[in-house]
């Protein structure tokens, strides 16, 4: 019996690690965490896998543990982790156990600073309904997959969304170095993580060294109106002898525009969805089974997932919080109903949004929208030590007069309301809602909010 212990199992990747390698014949699943929440919480307890106490508890730590797995939440003087370190144990970062349990199976990863979990979920959706085995992770749940994580003794490929953060606290470079693909995607680079990639050009550099992690003669799938992929693509093609990747295929893609109709909707998701094809091509799919079942996709979990539907509006709720991720759907659900009023609410919550450097990549990303919020919690702000911004900054930094900014979710909630349900503004042309946010615009339950605003 093989004995894996995660430090730090509660995270929402970690978690569904957990799960996958603990339904593996001849695998023990241990772990600890100082505090687990929902949907993980119930996951490991229905699992058997729920710690018995929280905290961290070094004493369990013992010789017979065949592997540690160590999550971005651990800090690097945590108790456990240093007293494996003590025990010489062998201890894997998240992605690089996951290139361990896949290191002889064909490999497609997707890159990118938007799109990846869609591109992702939307391949093995196809893969999935024409009845191809794989291994995978996603950020997202989907129709038909149990979990977010899958690993098995029998599937030929592995799927995974390729994130360009940092590895463990152990380890600073970003997670889809780890990966070696065989067939790598990137959809985009538009700034993201300026906590850990403080410039533009550090950032494209995290992505150059990724695309030289494809294997001999694979492929490189990227979207070509994006100037550094293309600037990328061309850095490969130039190489000298012996000193590239070895790349087999350089396969620049656009949106998808042929005569299947879709459920999913939106320029990036055409685009998304032709990177797909792509790399479901290279693995022997042919394009017209792939378009056949592509279009019953719905869409991934918190990715431009509808949550209401009235006779006289609709709501969305999407996981946008960077400035790419942002304009590409508000433009979506713009193109989407023309006609409507479209109210269009997010929250800046990760550490990148929040900071006043980054505030400029935001300009004109939410010009598309009638009436367009703007949320954050200078509490929030407080606890990730950042310097204070003001509502006066983040509006100007949006740039459009459209755009108003509120500190107090009640106050936010009263605004969207009073837009929603002041039927003069809906009697002639309706109501299209978007929330979008990497969090909860603090403690609010976006779907039922949204059902709340719609039916009165």
């Amino acid at each position: 019996m093989t004995h894996i212990h995660f430090i730090a199992i509660g995270g929402a990747a970690m978690h569904n690690l957990a799960l996958a390698v603990a339904s593996k014949d001849g695998y023990k699943v241990t772990g600890s965490d100082d505090e687990i929440f929902d949907p993980a919480l119930s996951h490991l307890r229905d699992a058997g896998l729920l710690p018995a106490e929280m905290g961290w508890h070094p004493e369990r730590i013992t010789p017979d543990i065949d592997a540690i797995i160590l999550g971005m939440h651990a800090r690097e003087d945590n108790p456990e982790l240093v007293r494996a370190r003590e025990l010489g144990l062998k201890i894997y970062s998240f992605p690089e156990y996951l290139y361990e349990q896949t290191k002889d199976k064909i490999r497609i990863v997707v890159g990118g600073s938007h799109g990846k979990t869609t591109t992702t979920s939307m391949i093995l959706y196809v893969l999935n309904r024409l009845g191809i085995e794989a291994d995978y992770m996603v950020g997202a749940q989907i129709e038909g997959f149990e979990r977010m994580v899958r690993l098995s003794d029998t599937a030929k490929y592995a799927v995974f969304e390729g994130d360009e953060y940092l590895t463990s606290p152990l380890d600073l470079r970003s997670k889809f170095l780890w990966y070696h693909p065989h067939v790598a995607i990137l959809t985009g680079i538009a700034w993201d993580h300026i906590n850990v990639f403080p410039t533009f050009p550090e950032y494209v550099d995290t992505f150059r060294r990724f695309v030289h992690t494809i294997l001999p003669n694979g492929s490189f799938i990227y979207f070509a109106g994006d100037e550094n992929l293309r600037m990328l693509a061309e850095e490969l093609k130039d190489a000298p002898s012996g000193e590239g990747t070895g790349v087999g295929a350089i396969i620049p893609y656009d949106a998808y525009d042929g005569d299947v109709a879709m459920q999913v909707f939106g320029r990036h998701n055409m685009q998304n969805l032709q990177a797909a094809m792509l790399a479901c091509h290279c693995i022997g799919v042919a394009p017209d089974d792939f378009y056949r079942e592509i279009s019953t996709f719905t869409g991934a979990s918190n990715r431009l997932e509808m949550i209401c539907e009235t006779e006289t509006g609709v709501a969305y709720k999407d996981f946008a919080h960077s400035p790419s991720k942002l304009r590409a759907t508000v433009n979506a659900v713009r193109e989407r109903y023309p006609e409507k009023r479209l109210v269009a609410a997010m929250e800046l919550h990760t550490f990148s949004s929040l900071m006043a450097d980054f505030l400029p990549q935001y300009k004109d990303c939410m010009a598309e929208a009638d009436v367009a919020y703007v949320y954050f919690n200078p509490k929030v702000i407080e606890h990730k030590r950042l310097t204070l911004i003001t509502k006066e900054e983040v509006r100007n930094a949006f740039g459009t007069k459209n755009v108003e900014v509120f500190t107090e979710s009640e106050a936010l909630q009263a605004a969207l309301r009073d837009q929603i349900t002041n039927k003069s503004q809906i009697t002639n042309q309706g109501i299209a809602l978007l929330m979008m946010s990497s969090g909860t615009f603090d403690g609010v339950n976006v779907k039922e909010f949204a059902k709340e605003l719609l039916h009165g």
